[in-house]
């Protein structure tokens, strides 16, 4: 019970966009997100330095790859880690109708781009 009142607390701090004071709610993300955890909002505003590496598959051929999903190495999971972190606060602030639009970005940098826009 304590958990979940602390995530909710949590989640109460978190700034809201509302429609028309776009302006006003960056200030607030930018700060909530420094606060937490500043690598958060490098991962925003820099974009994430993990990407995906292309694999080919034996069983379907030389001419058909696919990429790998799953960091290998300590760096490739921390910064995976931080753009999940950033890219699931970002869709808590929106209002319930704009997560399913907003959900179809991969990462938190293009997630934050569109936003924007």
């Amino acid at each position: 019970m304590e958990l979940e009142n602390s995530q909710n607390n949590a989640l109460a701090k978190l700034p809201m966009l509302k429609l028309g004071e776009y302006e006003m709610w960056e200030i607030r993300i930018k700060q909530y997100f420094q606060i937490q955890d500043y690598a958060l909002w490098e991962v925003i505003e820099n974009g994430n330095s993990w990407v995906p590496i292309p694999v080919t598959a034996p069983e379907t051929g030389p001419s058909t790859t696919t990429k790998m999903t799953v960091p290998s190495t300590t760096e490739e999971k921390t910064c995976k880690k931080n753009d999940v972190n950033a890219r699931s606060l970002l869709l808590m602030v929106l209002p319930n109708e704009y997560q399913l639009t907003f959900d179809q970005y991969v990462d938190a940098q293009s997630m934050f781009a569109a936003i924007k826009a």
